[in-house]
């Protein structure tokens, strides 16, 4: 008797969020401040909205800054990538401003 094989369903990827915080002239690298998955990233997520703070999606970035421990500074083989991240934000953030004062 030949049986099909049962399906089942699978489950949902919970969406990760991490947040990082970088003071220029202060801190020496991004720390992490928050992370979490599911409800508690969606939290994280919304908090960043309601305070006008950029949110950027990328995922492979995001599972590797979930393993830095909350209130720990990124390690320095993230450096390039935090980087690049800061980068868009700086960027955005100019836009905006120039947006609002224009």
């Amino acid at each position: 008797m030949n049986r099909k094989p049962v399906k089942t369903p699978r489950e949902k990827p919970r969406e990760t969020a991490v947040a990082l915080r970088y003071r220029q002239n202060t801190d020496r690298a991004p720390k992490v401040v928050a992370k979490g998955r599911g409800h508690l990233a969606e939290r994280i997520k919304n908090i960043a909205r309601e305070a006008g703070i950029p949110i950027q999606q990328d995922g492979d970035l995001v599972e590797l800054l979930a393993q830095v421990d909350v209130d720990r500074e990124i390690p320095p083989e993230l450096y390039a990538a935090v980087a690049e991240l800061l980068s868009w934000i700086y960027k955005a953030n100019e836009s905006m401003r120039k947006e609002l004062f224009s």
